[in-house]
């Protein structure tokens, strides 16, 4: 049976110790693989919308007021609403 070779070049570090390391503000960056991190909760799913282009240009024109993208903005704005209704 062949060993499972550890991908990772740092040993693995119990989570107190990590809590500890945190609260030293020491860089954690070395015990960390953000090539595969995710945000839990967060995830994505790509939807397509149509809207009027007398609307997208008002939406470009404020997007570019607020310095975000179109689709940035977009987000913000529902999110905004969502909240309000609640």
């Amino acid at each position: 049976m062949k060993k499972k070779q550890r991908t990772s070049r740092t040993r693995a570090v119990p989570a107190a110790e990590l809590d500890a390391m945190h609260d030293a503000r020491t860089d954690l960056s070395a015990h960390m693989d953000l090539a595969s991190a995710v945000r839990p909760g967060r995830a994505v799913q790509r939807v397509n919308v149509d809207f009027p282009v007398d609307l997208l240009r008002e939406i470009d024109q404020a997007a570019r007021r607020l310095g975000v993208t179109r689709q940035a903005f977009i987000k913000i704005r529902l999110a905004d609403s969502l909240v309000k209704h609640q």
